[in-house]
């Protein structure tokens, strides 16, 4: 599995999960919310683990860039809202600091 599809199967299950938490605790849903949720960090959890990458903090930290862009995905295509110029922007410059630190020491080598 790429890293890339790693990374974009992981941000949509952690986000997925921490959403039906959301919708339990925030938006007054069912305590069955929590099932699905706890389910869908599990699978966060594991693809994650399959990111072509040395050590775990490096994964994390290219990941995070992955994780706010998808996020942004999330707020506009599930909860309606659409991003502003200035979340696009910080998008931009989360996923070029993700990039970075993913392709940056091959480009360099």
């Amino acid at each position: 599995m790429s890293s890339i599809l790693a990374f974009v199967i992981a941000a949509v299950a952690e986000i997925a999960g921490c959403f039906a938490f959301w919708a339990w605790l925030r938006l007054g849903g069912s305590p069955w919310w929590a099932l699905p949720g706890a389910a869908s960090l599990i699978v966060f959890a594991l693809a994650l683990t399959r990111v072509d990458s040395d050590f775990a903090g490096r994964a994390y930290a290219a990941y995070g860039g992955i994780y706010i862009a998808a996020s942004l995905v999330w707020l506009w295509a599930v909860e309606g809202s659409r991003p502003d110029r200035f979340d696009l922007a910080g998008a931009v410059l989360c996923l070029a600091g993700a990039g970075v630190i993913l392709f940056g020491r091959r480009l360099a080598a």
